[in-house]
């Protein structure tokens, strides 16, 4: 008895550490969360393989996509013409907005940013340029109920 219950408890633990690797396993993250009525958006994207989540505003969304060449190297190329990895980050303490962060984890933008205390303010034409992009994609290749 005490074995099925062992194997039934490795089968379980197997599959949750499963179903979270979708969200550690990208290149690159996009995730905006927060707000006075909470929103969880991500976009997670390794090579061409997109997972989009959104939960918020009574809604719930979940897909997988392929991610075009060409998106990727709009990315990849406004990531670089707005300096991503030269964009910084106010330090003023902010409640109950939507933060937005930005990961990038290969290739020469590799980095971490976020606006959860805002953008420096000679920075924010070059963030509000990245997250266009990143709209883009959702708003093109995501088919939301």
């Amino acid at each position: 008895m005490k074995t099925i219950a062992g194997i039934l408890f490795a089968i379980i633990v197997l599959v949750s550490c499963n179903s979270q690797k979708a969200y550690s396993d990208f290149d690159i993250s996009y995730s905006r969360s927060g707000g006075f009525a909470p929103i969880y958006e991500n976009l997670l994207i390794k090579n061409d393989k997109a997972h989009y989540s959104f939960e918020g505003q009574g809604k719930k969304y979940k897909q997988d996509f392929k991610i075009s060449g060409e998106d990727l190297k709009k990315l990849n190329n406004t990531l670089s013409q707005n300096n991503f990895r030269s964009i910084q980050e106010d330090r003023k303490k902010l409640y109950d907005h939507i933060t937005t962060s930005i990961n990038i984890k290969k290739g020469p933008n590799t980095g971490s940013k976020t606006d959860a205390s805002l953008i420096m303010s000679n920075y924010k034409t070059n963030w509000d340029n990245i997250l266009n992009v990143f709209q883009e994609i959702i708003n093109n290749n995501v088919k939301k109920q």
